[in-house]
């Protein structure tokens, strides 16, 4: 298409009717239809292609896993709710930490047994900090930003273990192959690690906040914006609301459940690996396909959970029901990522990528170009809130640039994977925002506004790096 700049309109009504409502979803969808009808020029054929987008993203194997795990992930917190799982769980914690700091303190402790997947994460632990934030008037907001901090900026900085590592390197082998660098892409990905400097200066603002806030009992009033919805929805499912207070509190329906689908994920993704033909844990770690293990986890997980809570004398109607509402709890958050995710189709027609690559041509001197890659990769990564989207645009493009101007190469690599990361953090269309919003009871516009400052301020420090090692390396 000749004015691909027009591919840039869809994502500027998303954030604007977001800001404006204060409401994703109505932006997602005229923001889809304005871009089919650009796409066709004829309003019939562009309602047509807006549910052609949405009908070949559920095609998509990898997305209807990530729906499916969400549903089912979303189920499992239903029957434990109603188990008294996460009642008891969070009351015995709650014994145990009596300060903001012990609460944000306990967000990173659950990394080692966490840290595969985000959404993975954030769904493991947020009910049951959701749970002791609520009890403890601890802002949500702030809660919700320790979460995703710990989670986008150390996943993305681990070489190995991770449902990023293997997309990462295949995007640095396709980017740099024939280039005759004398390292193989997997080195040029550990080197690039070091030079992801802004997930590098969001985990020590992380942790510095988490140090510093009130170490003492918690005197924290809810604020304006909090009391407001906390008003506004004082009558939404009261009613089930009033029966999970009722239930007997049961720490062993969380813990055993929730140990259960770690060590399945752990085995799963070995067994995997090892399947492909993976010599060794790491490997296998690396190549095993992560969603589709985190899927099977959660089911075989669900399945005797289901068993275990039924020898403990759970009814099963009960149980089910609260399966489906649990999974339902849901349903917000995978309507959006199917919006999102067949806007993204509407702006790759529409020629989105090709816009980028034209905009900046090879006209950079060499110390400029891993922070001209990074601000223009975090500006689209904010539009289009997805790391890996953000990461399949840019890698060619930056390896491309370095190797125009004379660039380091790791450098520019480290700089496309932070611009992902940036706006897997920062922006209202990021999984994980959506994800952690959906959990935390948090309107999403307002939160991801609020992650919005902290995210500028890594940018701006990341940007000053940049610059500097342009310069020296």
């Amino acid at each position: 298409m000749e004015h691909t700049w027009l591919s840039l309109v869809p994502f500027l009504i998303v954030i604007g009717m977001s800001i404006w409502l204060k409401n994703i979803l109505p932006g997602l969808v005229v923001g889809l239809l304005v871009g089919s009808l650009i796409f066709t020029s004829d309003l019939l054929e562009g309602i047509t292609q807006t549910v052609t987008y949405m009908v070949t993203t559920l095609s998509d194997k990898t997305n209807i896993k990530i729906i499916a795990f969400l549903y089912l992930f979303g189920g499992l917190v239903g029957m434990m709710n109603i188990s008294g799982g996460i009642k008891g769980f969070s009351d015995w914690v709650g014994t145990k930490i009596k300060s903001e700091r012990g609460l944000l303190g306990l967000i990173w402790l659950t990394l080692p047994f966490t840290f595969m997947m985000p959404m993975f994460r954030i769904m493991m632990i947020g009910p049951v900090v959701k749970s002791i934030a609520k009890k403890m008037n601890v802002s949500k907001q702030k809660v919700g930003l320790t979460m995703d901090i710990s989670t986008e900026s150390v996943i993305v900085l681990l070489p190995v273990a991770t449902a990023f590592v293997g997309f990462m390197v295949s995007l640095v082998e396709g980017s740099i192959g024939g280039l005759g660098l004398g390292m193989s892409p997997y080195e040029v990905f550990l080197l690039s690690i070091l030079y992801n400097f802004f997930a590098i200066v969001t985990l020590v603002i992380g942790l510095v906040q988490t140090i510093w806030t009130r170490g003492g009992e918690n005197t924290y009033q809810k604020g304006e914006q909090e009391q407001l919805e906390e008003e506004e929805h004082e009558f939404h499912r009261i009613g089930i609301k009033r029966e999970l207070s009722l239930v007997k509190a049961q720490p062993w329906n969380l813990i055993v459940p929730i140990f259960l689908l770690l060590g399945l994920s752990l085995y799963l993704l070995w067994w995997d690996g090892s399947a492909k033909g993976a010599k060794t844990v790491f490997d296998a770690f690396s190549i095993a396909d992560a969603t589709f293990v985190m899927l099977l986890a959660v089911f075989i997980t669900l399945i005797l959970s289901l068993i275990f809570y039924m020898i403990r004398r759970q009814t099963l109607h009960e149980l089910l029901y609260h399966f489906y509402d649990g999974g339902n709890q849901m349903m917000e958050a995978i309507s959006l990522l199917i919006l999102i995710w067949s806007l993204t189709l509407s702006a790759e027609d529409l020629g989105f990528s090709n816009f980028i690559s034209s905009t900046l041509g090879s006209f950079l001197p060499a110390w400029l170009t891993p922070a001209t890659i990074f601000l223009l990769g975090s500006a689209v990564g904010y539009f289009i809130g997805s790391s890996w989207g953000t990461w399949g645009l840019f890698m060619p493009l930056g390896v491309s640039l370095a190797v125009s101007t004379g660039a380091s190469i790791p450098l520019t690599v480290g700089a496309v994977f932070a611009s992902g990361a940036f706006g897997a953090l920062a922006s209202p269309l990021g999984d994980t925002t959506i994800t952690t919003a959906s959990i935390m009871d948090l309107p999403i516009v307002e939160y991801a506004r609020y992650k919005l400052k902290v995210s500028v301020i890594g940018g701006m420090i990341s940007i000053a790096f940049y610059i500097v090692a342009g310069l020296f390396i």
